[in-house]
């Protein structure tokens, strides 16, 4: 979200390109909205991504990659002269050819988030069209939006080289009323429908390809902004180890997914933030500040490396809890009330353990809980919860050698996290931790 870094500099980009590259991630997509200043942000990143490719080269050194997603919740589109702003950013694209722009079916890869209602001027649904031969006049582009659409439109859409399936991440089609067989570890299947009407058949895009398709990945979602403000105030389920349930099932369609987009790295406003937190956040601190997520991107570098590789491997001894900071239906006082979807959600934290081998792993409250969970869970990845106690907080160990060696403990004091029983602010986000 490049609307939320206008305090960066080039070291700012420089200093997350590095965090980002050093947990598995290839490149960043860099959402951009109208505003002038945002160009300049994007210019650095670019600028910070051509320097570090420049000094980390090698057979064994992958280059890091950029490119644009135009936010046309926020882009004008409704005159020709709006591709002006698009093809403001292509030129910048065409000058990092060869050095950071991600280059896609040799074309430079261009995305959106929504759009589908554009029209550049143009009828009958050739607003994108007309908009990318403006781009294509500065470079050929792969173009992959973000539609929010029926997939049986797809074959239809002359101007699409593929699409992002954004709202795959989540279970969007729970509501209160839903069976609770559906809520409790709900499908994450739906890209099947989106990859059917992609590529019907198998049918060839106009270069003789498949279509590209592109998945989405992400670890929460909660978003709490009153009618003053942007009138988001809702949650989607994210209990379940929703990262790792979602990282499974992509693994499971492996070869029907050509890219992999993590929403996101510091979204903080919906809560789905994997980077830290820094920069310039969209009137989110009441919910985002003291809950730190940067476990995530840890343990999502696990399953990147397991996407690439086509399984995943576990080579150390590893605990990651995540967890909201009161009940549900705890009572705060707040102007805004609470986040619609709030009764989707259970009262309990949630465990993922990398196991080297077989081990006992103990989940608790607290140090002096006697309500304690033992788990016996092979090698490999474990997925496992505890119910949550208003006071007390979240503490994991995993022991071997007949219970007699720790060997990775998570236990954050309750100064870190504690389940309030009367929170300040409805706050369903994540408070993350992992295992030091």
């Amino acid at each position: 979200m490049v609307g939320n870094t206008y305090p960066y500099t080039t070291e700012d980009w420089v200093e997350d390109i590095k965090l980002a590259r050093a947990h598995g991630l290839d490149g960043f997509a860099l959402n951009v909205g109208r505003e002038e200043w945002q160009r300049c942000r994007v210019e650095d990143c670019y600028t910070a991504a051509a320097r570090l490719n420049q000094s980390t080269t090698g057979p064994d050194v992958f280059q890091f990659k950029l490119f644009i997603s135009f936010d046309m919740t926020s882009i004008p589109s409704a005159t020709e002269q709006d591709t002006r702003l698009l093809c403001d950013y292509m030129q910048l694209c065409k000058l990092h050819i060869g050095t950071c722009q991600l280059i896609h079916k040799d074309r430079v890869l261009v995305s959106t988030f929504a759009g589908e209602m554009a029209t550049f001027g143009r009828s009958n649904g050739e607003g994108w069209v007309w908009a990318k031969q403006q781009m294509e006049e500065i470079a050929p582009i792969s173009f992959i939006p973000a539609f929010f659409i029926d997939p049986a439109r797809y074959p239809n859409l002359d101007s699409i080289d593929g699409i992002f399936h954004w709202n795959g991440s989540w279970p969007i089609g729970l509501t209160p009323s839903s069976p609770r067989s559906e809520i409790v570890c709900p499908k994450l299947d739906s890209d099947q429908h989106h990859i059917r009407c992609l590529n019907p058949k198998h049918t060839s895009d106009r270069r003789g390809s498949r279509k590209t398709y592109m998945a989405a990945v992400s670890p929460w979602f909660f978003t709490h902004y009153g009618a003053d403000s942007w009138n988001k105030n809702w949650i989607y389920r994210g209990d379940d180890w929703l990262l790792a349930r979602r990282w499974e099932y992509i693994m499971s369609i492996r070869d029907e997914v050509d890219i992999i987009q993590i929403i996101s790295w510091n979204d903080y406003g919906e809560s789905h933030y994997i980077g830290p937190i820094k920069g310039a956040q969209p009137n989110s601190e009441a919910w985002v500040n003291g809950f730190p997520h940067l476990p995530w991107l840890k343990l999502n570098a696990h399953f990147a490396r397991g996407f690439r590789e086509g399984r995943m491997v576990v080579d150390t001894d590893e605990i990651y809890v995540w967890a909201r900071p009161h009940l549900r239906d705890a009572v705060a006082s707040d102007p805004v009330d609470r986040p619609k979807g709030w009764e989707l959600t259970d009262d309990r934290f949630w465990v993922a353990i990398l196991a080297t081998a077989p081990s006992t792993v103990v989940l608790s409250t607290s140090a002096e809980c006697s309500q304690q969970t033992r788990v016996q869970v092979s090698a490999g990845l474990s997925k496992l919860s505890h119910r949550l106690i208003v006071g007390e907080g979240v503490k994991v160990r995993v022991y071997r050698d007949s219970d007699r060696t720790i060997v990775a403990d998570c236990s954050p004091s309750l100064e870190e996290f504690c389940v309030q029983e009367r929170p300040e602010v409805y706050n369903f986000n994540a408070f993350v931790a992992m295992s030091s």
